[in-house]
């Protein structure tokens, strides 16, 4: 066991202000076994201070006052067990006291520590089984092992987040894709829509064009493959381009603000959405002749369809935001009449310039980005036979590929970096290759090769690496090791810059080291109040859905700074079924991803969509292979579910919480408790006229915690049940309320019919692991005889 010092503390108070100093704390009053998780190693983080509270006096007891049975957080469970008053008005909390372990824990354990003692686990208790540490997600780690592992004691009515899943952590718009991946489970695509929709407003376009690094996270991807959510989300995406009047509506109220957005790029537009969903009036202004930016202009149509982009602009149209195009800003309007005319600004104006590489005979090259936006006067054989395209990232990959379809007959592709390393998606450069394009990699510009003022190709120099031992960019070459491609067109694909010379002199504002427009980590305000900035002019050229994530921002901030709060968008379109996290078991046997439909490679052309989206049944199929990770341990107190079902108070030294609240609130107890709070009472309302029974399904009666458990409070009138509290433990990561099943017996005649039928209620919405469906068939027994133990 590490070192850790222990205080012993003389009261509540003192504790209090331990456990807030810096010093990693924890607290011991009998029953949560910490000194146990300490000397197994268990825990992934290690307290710097145990403060015991078994010294604090005076902090057990039991009384009644009026019709409230108070019993004090330390007080022993053989106390409990052994105590007159509580056999006469709380036998319940007599039985489940009585059902824990064995009798020297019961001798040491407190009521306050049985309901504050964390999960029993295979995997989280034993984590030098199966070879080292098992991490799992209760503890910090990814996933629950318990999945697809050993799961004979787990949920079985799914899980609980420990915290966010690594594939919505991997996500820059912090996309909840697990939550929407349930929704489609489900066959509710509207829900799944809606929550999308609440960090991305286009996920048509994203889904198609996106570097999908959610899909690194995926913890499927550690034992076959990982889920294909970008097809998923592509699914989803089209199905709100086709029920837009759902997605796309005018708000309700105007918040009288107004606000202008100079540039049309996908961080303009997604800013645009959040602030007209706000209820600002929204204006765009625009260089091009349409609105999109790189969406429209820099993406091949084969990667993202034309008409979907518009029909994208269309809808933001139909919430009333007003797109001004062919308007340069400092040329067709000045910077003041901008910021003079609207109550806040948001520059998003992209990164469009050619960057100088610095090489010889670099005039006579083609800037990537031109060539795809010019793509049209490109047609007619003007690319050449023999291209040469420099760049690793995906806008080199579409400027490869386009060549290609252009008619080039051999196109080559040199960058700086190594294969692995390329910037560009492993499914862009797997296409690349696919249609012919010859990938060079470790291979940096020397000079361009021309005779008489004429492209003949261009020298390359290896690459030996690309950054120093600090992980800055800084390439190192080899120049003794060259090479000449030949090519009668260079397209220059290594980068764009930002061009923020419409910044006139009063109107400037701070720039960062790069160049670019120096904003608040938090809110994406610039040096000026007012003024805001965003996209790929405060973080150089990114992806498609990092400037989404930051136009995002960038509206929280000026809805912020103009006062206005945006009213909480309800999931209307999500049915709520008992707030625990689900998965499907049969999903999780499917081993390969979904994959879009494709067309052949001789059939491909640079204006016609290269794959077919998911058909529904194809979707709801995909998303049931995901995990939806969390924990699916159960809860092991006996006492929380008898506290529950009495509907008893619990007491700290900062506030009262209900019970319920306090059990099953979060999925870790100490996550209830606020900064210095502990649990100084328990109060009980005496109910009378009741008859209250815990019962425990276990396998050693002398040791084990449940395997499943039921608290019940019943109440007879006329020979019917006119009050029934059933609360079922050990079968979810907290207490679980049997409230259907409740409503169900309420007025009913005790008969075996209505006790089997109670039985089913109970476990209807049952997630069945592949080895816990006989906890299924103890719940329902147990649910059964309660009922008939009334007759």
């Amino acid at each position: 066991m590490k070192n850790f010092t222990h205080t012993r503390a003389e009261s509540f108070d003192q504790a209090s202000e331990l456990l807030k100093e810096a010093t990693k704390s924890v607290v011991i009053a009998g029953g949560t076994d910490l000194l146990g998780q300490l000397k197994d190693d268990i825990l992934t983080a290690y307290p710097e201070r145990v403060v015991d509270l078994k010294s604090i006096p005076n902090a057990d007891g039991i009384k009644v006052a009026g019709q409230t049975l108070t019993i004090g957080a330390l007080t022993k469970l053989i106390d409990i067990i052994e105590s007159d008053v509580v056999k006469e008005k709380a036998p319940i909390l007599v039985e489940a006291a009585k059902s824990v372990a064995t009798p020297l824990i019961r001798n040491m354990g407190t009521i306050g520590g049985n309901i504050c003692q964390d999960v029993r686990c295979w995997f989280y208790r034993y984590p030098h089984e199966a070879g080292g540490r098992l991490v799992c997600s209760r503890k910090g780690g990814d996933t629950c092992y318990a999945l697809q592992g050993d799961n004979r004691y787990h949920s079985i009515f799914g899980g609980m987040k420990a915290h966010r899943s690594p594939c919505t952590g991997e996500c820059p718009a912090g996309t909840d894709i697990p939550a929407y991946m349930e929704q489609i489970r489900k066959g509710n695509t509207a829900g799944a829509a809606q929550i999308i929709m609440e960090v991305n407003p286009m996920p048509a376009l994203t889904s198609r064009v996106c570097a999908h690094f959610c899909q690194d996270g995926c913890n499927r991807g550690c034992q076959d493959e990982d889920v294909a959510i970008g097809n998923v989300e592509r699914y989803v995406g089209d199905y709100i381009l086709e029920n837009s009047d759902l997605y796309f509506k005018a708000p309700a109220t105007s918040t009288g603000k107004s606000v202008a957005i100079i540039g049309a790029g996908p961080s303009g537009l997604s800013a645009a959405y959040y602030l007209r969903r706000a209820g600002n009036d929204v204006t765009i202004y625009d260089t091009k002749k349409e609105a999109g930016g790189m969406l429209m202009y820099a993406i091949p149509a084969y990667r993202l369809p034309k008409d979907i982009v518009r029909k994208f602009v269309s809808n933001l149209g139909k919430m009333g935001i007003n797109i001004i195009t062919n308007t340069t800003i400092g040329k067709d309007i000045q910077v003041s009449k901008i910021e003079e005319k609207y109550d806040s600004v948001f520059y998003a104006t992209g990164a469009w310039k050619r960057p100088v590489i610095g090489i010889a005979g670099e005039e006579l090259t083609e800037f990537g980005l031109d060539f795809l936006i010019q793509v049209n006067e490109w047609m007619k054989g003007k690319v050449g036979s023999e291209v040469l395209v420099t760049g690793g990232g995906n806008v080199a990959m579409d400027v490869a590929i386009t060549a290609k379809r252009l008619g080039a007959k051999k196109v080559t592709m040199a960058c700086l970096e190594c294969e692995s390393d390329m910037p560009a998606s492993r499914e862009e450069i797997a296409r690349a290759r696919e249609e012919g394009v010859i990938i060079m990699p470790s291979w940096g510009l020397s000079k361009v090769i021309e005779e008489n003022g004429v492209l003949k190709g261009m020298e390359l120099k290896r690459c030996t690496s690309t950054r120093d031992e600090k992980g800055a960019f800084s390439p190192q070459y080899d120049h003794c090791e060259t090479q000449i491609v030949n090519a009668e067109n260079i397209l220059m694909a290594v980068g764009q810059q930002v061009d923020l010379s419409f910044l006139d002199e009063k109107y400037q504002v701070q720039l960062n080291q790069r160049g670019l427009i120096d904003v608040s980590e938090e809110t994406q305000m610039t040096s000026r109040e007012g003024v805001f900035a965003g996209g790929d002019a405060t973080t150089g050229p990114a992806t498609v859905i990092k400037g989404i994530a930051n136009g995002h921002k960038a509206a929280n901030g000026m809805n912020k700074y103009l006062g206005v709060v945006e009213a909480h968008i309800c999931r209307s379109m999500i049915s709520e079924d008992g707030g625990f996290i689900t998965f499907d078991p049969e999903g999780l046997k499917v081993k390969t991803a979904a994959k879009l439909k494709e067309i052949p490679a001789d059939e491909r052309s640079i204006d016609k969509e290269d794959a077919l989206s998911l058909a529904v049944e194809e979707a709801k199929k995909e998303a049931s292979r995901c995990m939806n990770c969390g924990c699916y341990a159960v809860n092991p107190s006996d006492v929380s579910p008898t506290l529950i079902a009495l509907d008893a108070n619990i007491v700290t030294n900062l506030r009262t919480v209900k019970a319920a609240d306090f059990c099953c609130g979060k999925l870790k107890v100490e996550d209830a408790l606020l900064k210095g709070e502990i649990v100084t009472n328990i109060e009980i309302p005496i109910v009378e006229g009741a008859t209250m029974h815990y019962d425990k399904f276990r396998l050693r009666d002398s040791v084990d915690f449940a395997i499943v458990s039921l608290s019940s409070l019943f109440s007879i009138e006329n020979g019917k049940l006119s009050g029934v509290k059933l609360v079922m433990g050990g079968v979810a990561p907290v207490p679980v309320r049997a409230a259907k099943v409740e409503g169900y017996l309420i007025g009913k005649e005790i008969t075996e019919e209505v006790a089997e039928k109670a039985a089913e209620l109970a476990v209807e919405n049952a997630i069945i692991m592949e080895k816990n469906e006989y906890k299924v068939l103890e719940l329902k027994a147990l649910i059964k005889n309660a009922v008939l133990r009334m007759q």
